[in-house]
């Protein structure tokens, strides 16, 4: 498929990706079509999901995926309007009826101390929200205090005593990081610049998906490419984070990049390749079909990082020539 049809198939499609693809791709921040996202297409389902309490779902965290915390985790990846005031009141009624003792943001009731991974996607979509760096303040000190020795993060480390890092927890830690010194807040902005940059080298220690130890794959989930990732890791969520945050290039993204083109359709497309099992307010889109979601995520990621939308064959170098 032509680049040209590309762009036009994206531009079919839910005015989400609508934006998004005449931002990343084409360069236009459309701010009045971002607008749009409230009142039409999947923007507007979820908004007209919300409760009279503020609440989606049954409560905060139950039940997935339908509950508060991951819808509002969706209605920041369609990039809707961070101005919203039903959403920013959901989000403070979250701030301030689910801090634990620890500081952190806590999904349960009967356990004390708050999860790292559910706190990384807390401060993503809050930061994006605009919440007020106050209520911020103590999910930043949580989450610094919960930095392992090998720069990642994981969800058992203040609950069952896990010693290494979880590339799940690790990506939610880093996109909240990130989210949040993109949007200006300045508490312990340096602090949070280090441990960022230490999370990016623990993930590139391991190529993305690779052991540090055997070279073999962590997990064949890794390869999967999900949309909503959710909390699960997947190495397109990863790079798209990289481009996103404007990391530079480093070689050892290269094996992840690889995979990421072989999983290209002949007609420049990539599929939805799985869901995760659990409740839905709608289906965005169907598994094992061409997915917009994928296909707009990897062809910002390979412009980002190949700069141009055809590629130099260097054979010697693992780069490749494609034709968008």
């Amino acid at each position: 498929m032509p680049k040209e049809s590309i762009i036009n198939w994206l531009l079919a499609g839910d005015i989400s990706i609508q934006y998004q693809t005449h931002r990343d791709l084409m360069g236009e921040d459309n701010k009045d079509l971002q607008l749009h996202i409230a009142h039409k297409g999947w923007g507007k389902a979820f908004l007209d999901k919300r409760k009279p309490n503020g609440h989606w779902g049954k409560k905060f965290y139950q039940p997935k995926w339908t509950s508060t915390h991951y819808t509002l985790l969706d209605l920041k990846n369609l990039n809707i309007s961070p101005d919203i005031p039903e959403i920013n009141k959901s989000i403070r009624l979250i701030a301030a009826n689910r801090k634990s003792q620890d500081g952190g943001i806590n999904p349960a009731e009967s356990i004390v101390n708050s999860d790292v991974c559910v706190n990384g996607m807390f401060l993503n979509y809050a930061s994006y929200f605009k919440t007020s760096e106050k209520e911020l303040k103590s999910v930043i000190d949580f989450l610094l205090t919960q930095k392992m020795q090998d720069g990642g993060y994981n969800c058992c480390s203040n609950r069952s005593g896990a010693v290494h890092s979880s590339m799940h927890t690790t990506l939610s830690v880093m996109e909240g990081y990130v989210e949040y010194l993109k949007n200006g807040y300045s508490y312990k902005k340096e602090a949070i610049k280090e441990s960022l940059l230490e999370a990016k080298s623990f993930l590139l220690i391991h190529r993305l998906f690779l052991s540090d130890r055997t070279g073999e794959i962590i997990h064949p989930e890794f390869l999967k490419i999900r949309f909503p990732r959710r909390w699960k890791y997947d190495i397109v969520s990863a790079l798209d984070l990289f481009q996103y945050a404007s990391f530079p290039w480093d070689e050892r993204m290269q094996p992840a990049l690889e995979v990421l083109i072989r999983k290209r359709n002949k007609d420049g497309t990539w599929n939805l390749q799985a869901k995760l099992p659990g409740a839905l307010h709608f289906e965005m889109e169907k598994p094992g079909k061409p997915s917009r979601w994928n296909t707009l995520r990897a062809l910002r990621i390979l412009k980002h990082y190949y700069q141009k939308p055809l590629f130099v064959n260097q054979p010697e170098q693992g780069h490749f020539r494609i034709a968008l």
